[in-house]
C-alpha cells in the first residue's frame, strides 16, 4: 500500500473493505444483489451526467474493480484510477489494463503522501468514496480537491446519504449515511488563494438523485454533486444565492411549509394540488415534471395518488435538502435535482405534464421557458401552471417596488395566457384565480393568528410578525385588485 492510513477510522474502514473485497465482483463492490441490473441503468446514467472530459485528465478516485475505469478511458486524455485495497486495484488492472491512457495506483485518498500538482486535474471523479471518510477528512479533501483541480474543471463525486441502500447483509458496517447538506456545505465552504494572490471557490453546478434508484427501488438516497473551480467573487453568487440566502433560506422555508402544510411552500398546499392533479387527468406510468418543486409536497401527492414518475427541480439548494429529506420512507418514483430550468435540457418528448406552482414568476424570458416546455411535451401533453399575476395597465409605484425588490416578472392573466399560445400550444385555458387566492390567504392568515403562541415557540416573534405582516400585504395587494393569481393549463398538438 502507498501512503499511511491514519488512526482508527482508517483502519475501520480498510477492514471493513478487505472482508467485501473477497470476490471482486459487481455485486461485492456495489453490496446489493440487484447490482448487476442496477449497473446497467446507473452507469450508462452517471456518465451522462458528467461534464465533457474529452482528451482530458481524469483522477478516478475509489476506482473499485473499475465499472467506470474502462468507460472514462474511452474519452478521457488519461485517466488515473487509485483505490486503497491491494486486490482491487489489481483486479481493476486486469479488465481495464489494456487501456493504454490508464495509470493504476494503490494508495488511500487521505495520506498526506498522496500528492497531485496544483491545478493538473480536469475533473475528479468519485463514486461511493467519502461516505467512507470521517467529517474531517471529508472536509480536508475537498480542499485537496480545490488545489488539485485546473480553474474550469470539475469534481464529481456520487455518495449513499441517510442510511443503508444495498441489501448485503454486513456484520458491521462503519459507512457514514449523512444528510446532503453536510457535502454541500463542505464543499461550498472551500476557498484557496494561489501564488499570485487569486482567489478560487467551488460553485455548485448541480446535484440529483440517481434516477435509477427511484425506478427500481423507490430510493431517493443515491445522491451526486457536479462542482465547478471558479474564481471567487464576492459582487455576484447569482441568483440561487440570492434565493437561499433570502427568500428561501432554511428558517424562511419551514415557516412557509408551517404556514402551507406539510411538504409544501405554494399558495394552499394540499387543497389546490388535489384540484389541479383532478384537471390533469394522470395516468398510472405518465411522466411529470415539476418546474420549482419546493420541498416535494405535490410530487409525493402525485406520484402517491396516481402512480406517475416524478422529477422535480428547484434552483434553491435549501427547497432540494428538505424534499430530499422527506421523501425518506415514502418508497415514492419521485427524482430531485438541484437545476436552473431556464438552463437544463431533456430530450424533446420527454414528459406527459409540466407542472409548475408559483414558480415562473422568477423567469424574467417566459416566452423561450414556455417554448422549451413545448419541446419536452410530448404530443398530447399538457403544462399546468399557476402564478402570480398582475392587473393590465401600469402597476402602482407601491406595488412597482415590490416587484422590483423581489425580483418578480409578473404579467396579467390574458398576457400570461397568450404567451403559451405564441408558444405553439393549442388549447390554452388562462383563468383569473385571484378570489380563490383571497380565500387561501385569509384561511392562512386566521391559522397562524389562532397558533401565534405555538408558532412563536417553534420560530421567533420576528418571525412571527413577518409572516402576519407579508400576508395582509397579499391581501391588500389583492384587495385592491393589483396583484393577481392566474392558473394556467395549456395543451400541445
Amino acid at each position: 500500500m502507498a501512503g499511511v492510513i491514519n488512526g482508527d477510522e482508517r483502519e475501520i474502514q480498510k477492514n471493513y473493505w478487505v472482508e467485501h473485497s473477497v470476490d471482486l465482483t459487481v455485486e461485492s463492490m456495489m453490496l446489493d444483489s440487484m447490482a448487476s441490473d442496477l449497473d446497467k441503468e446507473e452507469r450508462p446514467e452517471v456518465l451522462s451526467l458528467l461534464p465533457s472530459y474529452e482528451g482530458k485528465r481524469v483522477l478516478e478516485l475509489g476506482a473499485g474493480i473499475g465499472r467506470f475505469t474502462g468507460e472514462l478511458a474511452k474519452t478521457a486524455g488519461e485517466v488515473i484510477a487509485l483505490d486503497f485495497i491491494e486486490s482491487v486495484v489489481k483486479k481493476n488492472e486486469s479488465i481495464n489494463g489494456h487501456c493504454k491512457n490508464v495509470k493504476f495506483m494503490c494508495a488511500d485518498v487521505t495520506s498526506p503522501d498522496l500528492r497531485f500538482p496544483a491545478e493538473s486535474i480536469d475533473l475528479i471523479f468519485s463514486n461511493w468514496l467519502l461516505m467512507y471518510l470521517s467529517d474531517k477528512e471529508v472536509e480536508d479533501i475537498a480542499e485537496r480537491f480545490l488545489k488539485w483541480v485546473k480553474v474550469g474543471g470539475h469534481i464529481f463525486f456520487r455518495e449513499s446519504c441517510f442510511h443503508q441502500s444495498g441489501d448485503h447483509k454486513r456484520k458491521q458496517n462503519p459507512t457514514h449515511y449523512r444528510e446532503p447538506r453536510f457535502y454541500t456545505k463542505a464543499f461550498k465552504q472551500c476557498h484557496m488563494t494561489d501564488a499570485s494572490g487569486n482567489s478560487y471557490e467551488l460553485s455548485l453546478i448541480g446535484s440529483k438523485c440517481i434516477g435509477a434508484y427511484v425506478r427500481s427501488k423507490k430510493n431517493q438516497t443515491q445522491i451526486c454533486w457536479i462542482w465547478q473551480k471558479v474564481a471567487s467573487s464576492e459582487d455576484d453568487r447569482g441568483f440561487q444565492q440570492f434565493l437561499d440566502n433570502g427568500q428561501y433560506k432554511s428558517s424562511g422555508i419551514l415557516r412557509y411549509e408551517r404556514i402551507f402544510g406539510p411538504g409544501f411552500v405554494s399558495t394552499g398546499g394540499l387543497d389546490p394540488t388535489k384540484e389541479f392533479g383532478a384537471l390533469l387527468d394522470l395516468k398510472p406510468g405518465q411522466k411529470v415534471l415539476d418546474v420549482g418543486c419546493g420541498i416535494g409536497g405535490g410530487d409525493f401527492y402525485m406520484a402517491d395518488n396516481f402512480d406517475v414518475d416524478v422529477i422535480g427541480i428547484d434552483l434553491s439548494v435549501n427547497m432540494i435538502a428538505f424534499a430530499l429529506e422527506r421523501s425518506i420512507g415514502l418508497q415514492c418514483s419521485v427524482e430531485f435535482e438541484v437545476a436552473d430550468c431556464t438552463k437544463k435540457s431533456y430530450p424533446d418528448n420527454s414528459f406527459d405534464v409540466i407542472y409548475s406552482r408559483d414558480t415562473i414568476l422568477h423567469i424574467q424570458d417566459k416566452p423561450a421557458l414556455f417554448r422549451t416546455f413545448y419541446k419536452w411535451l410530448k404530443p398530447g401533453g399538457k403544462v399546468l401552471i399557476s402564478d402570480y399575476c398582475r392587473k393590465s395597465g401600469k402597476p402602482s409605484e407601491d406595488f412597482a417596488e415590490y416587484i422590483k425588490q423581489r425580483g418578480y416578472d409578473l404579467h396579467d392573466v390574458e398576457t400570461y395566457g397568450k404567451m403559451l399560445k405564441d408558444a405553439g400550444f393549442g388549447e390554452v385555458i388562462a383563468e383569473d384565480r385571484t378570489k380563490q387566492f383571497i380565500e387561501v390567504l385569509q384561511r392562512e392568515l386566521e391559522r397562524v393568528e389562532k397558533e401565534k403562541e405555538e408558532f412563536i415557540q417553534d420560530f421567533t416573534e420576528g418571525d412571527y410578525n413577518d409572516i402576519v405582516g407579508g400576508w395582509k400585504a397579499k391581501l391588500v395587494r389583492t384587495g385592491s385588485g393589483e396583484q393577481r393569481w392566474g392558473l394556467f393549463i395549456a395543451k400541445k398538438k
